[in-house]
């Protein structure tokens, strides 16, 4: 019999959360992506230690400011992570604008079309690409804008079903609801509540959200992330695509039961309405979501911490 993983591939796409080219290489995911987290990861490991050298070089090279010197470092150190990776896998890479331009459309924009333009001129074209963004309301719009420039998005640290909803209205080509990160809010302020198997909060969330794009034709991809424990995949299975990381692709490759499919079009119901969400709506329902709030704004944080450390490392090495 074939293993969980294998199993897996069959009715999900998968993806690799992560920047280690060797594990990439190891599970052989479809796609994978990339965040300020895992590059900072991945820049610790001293196969890396050539592409933190030519970003340098190049950032140096273009000039401008300390801080701009800085930011195009690590921007150019996220494409020649993103370039390897591609020579590796099929589909595409998924890489992230500066999470401090969260709260920013045209920066977001800007940074966007940056990315784009050095993956075009490192070869890859728009196709084999997913810019990620984090789902505040600025980032839905600048996300929309670029759909219709012909840039896909990977709209991230998403919480509610009203990010969700926004996203699918603004015709995002894929979003990231993050499983585990929910899963941890429910437990840390609901600590007495059952949260296992099917009662895990962030399995719930990802399940209603791809039911409800199913049943109303929307195009946009879900794909699940940031999971706690190989059971939330094992329950989201059929999902239409997983990012998963290395521990868990490991683990999943090392059982043999078989895996029952959780999710399909087919069977999908959804008793959800749709709604035409502005800014106003957007934001009273992420106000009125306390754990969706929380978690993206805590999300976006992280991330800045992780981007500010990367450069840190840059700055280091330019002294």
């Amino acid at each position: 019999m074939k293993n969980q993983l294998e199993q897996l591939k069959q009715m999900t796409t998968i993806v690799a959360d992560t920047g280690d080219i060797e594990a990439i290489k190891k599970f052989k995911p479809v796609d994978a992506t990339t965040n300020p987290s895992l590059l900072l990861k991945a820049s610790a490991l001293p196969a890396y230690r050539p592409l933190l050298t030519e970003a340098k070089l190049w950032a140096e090279k273009r000039g401008g400011s300390q801080s701009e010197i800085l930011a195009n470092m690590t921007i150019k150190f996220a494409v020649l992570i993103g370039v390897e990776i591609l020579k590796i896998v099929p589909g595409r890479i998924s890489t992230e604008v500066d999470a401090r331009l969260s709260y920013d459309i045209e920066a977001t924009l800007k940074s966007a079309r940056q990315l784009i333009g050095m993956y075009n001129e490192a070869g890859i074209s728009n196709d084999r690409i997913l810019i990620k963004m984090a789902s505040t309301w600025q980032g839905i719009k600048a996300a929309e804008q670029l759909e219709k420039e012909g840039i896909n998005c990977n709209l991230t640290l998403l919480f509610g079903f009203g990010q969700a909803a926004a996203c699918a209205d603004a015709g995002v080509y894929l979003i990231s609801p993050f499983v585990g990160r929910i899963l941890d809010w429910h437990k840390a302020n609901h600590p007495n509540t059952d949260h296992s198997g099917a009662n895990d909060p962030g399995v719930q969330s990802v399940r209603d959200i791809y039911n409800f794009y199913k049943v109303n034709n929307y195009n946009t991809i879900v794909m699940g992330a940031s999971f706690r424990n190989i059971n939330e995949i094992q329950l989201l299975a059929g999902c239409d695509r997983l990012t998963i990381g290395p521990n868990f692709l490991e683990e999943l490759s090392k059982v043999d039961t078989p895996l029952v499919q959780a999710l399909s079009a087919e069977t999908a119901a959804s008793s959800k309405p749709t709604i035409a969400y502005d800014e106003a709506l957007f934001m009273n329902d992420l106000e009125m979501d306390k754990m969706a709030n929380e978690k993206l704004r805590t999300g976006i944080e992280g991330f800045v911490v992780d981007q500010i450390k990367l450069e840190s490392l840059m700055a280091s090495m330019s002294d």
